[in-house]
C-alpha cells in the first residue's frame, strides 16, 4: 500500500481568504503610493500642453500681424487664424492647419485684442476656468 503524501496539492485546492486579503491590502498600498503621483504628472503635462498650445498661437498671430498690419479684433478672435475674416485684406492664411482648440481642460483660451489691433492678450484659465487660482487652477499665461 502506497503513503500519500502529505503535501500532495489537491486539484480543487484554491487560495485561501486570508491570502486573498493579504493581495488587497499589497494592491491598495501601492495604489495609494502610486495614485498622488500619476494625478500630479497628469496635472503637469495639462499645463505643458496649454503653454505649447499658446506659443503655436503666438507664432500665428505674429504671422497674421506680419501680412495685415495688426492682430485679429476682438469680435474676429483666434478664428481670423484659419479663415479670412471679411474685413481682412491683405489675409495670407491659413496661419494654422488646424482649427483652433480649447484648452486640455475643455474651456475656450482667452483672447482680448486693443481697439486698435496693436497688441493682444492671449490666455487659458487653467483647470477651474476662472481668472487667478494657483496650482492647477493658476491661469497660464505666456
Amino acid at each position: 500500500m502506497m503513503a500519500t503524501p502529505l503535501h500532495a496539492k489537491d486539484p480543487e485546492a484554491g487560495f485561501t481568504l486570508v491570502e486573498l486579503l493579504v493581495v488587497l491590502v499589497i494592491l491598495a498600498l501601492l495604489a495609494a503610493l502610486v495614485g498622488p503621483r500619476v494625478v500630479g504628472y497628469m496635472g503637469q503635462s495639462r499645463v505643458k500642453t496649454a503653454r505649447i498650445q499658446i506659443a503655436s498661437y503666438q507664432t500665428a498671430l505674429e504671422l497674421y500681424h506680419l501680412d495685415l498690419g495688426r492682430y485679429p479684433a476682438q469680435s474676429e478672435g483666434l478664428a481670423a487664424l484659419t479663415s479670412a475674416p471679411p474685413s481682412a485684406t491683405g489675409w495670407n492664411g491659413p496661419y494654422l492647419t488646424k482649427e483652433v482648440a480649447v484648452d486640455p481642460w475643455g474651456n475656450d483660451y482667452v483672447y482680448a485684442a486693443n481697439s486698435d489691433g496693436a497688441a493682444y492678450r492671449l490666455l487659458s484659465y487653467g483647470a477651474d476656468g476662472k481668472e487667478g487660482g494657483e496650482g492647477d487652477n493658476a491661469d497660464i499665461t505666456p
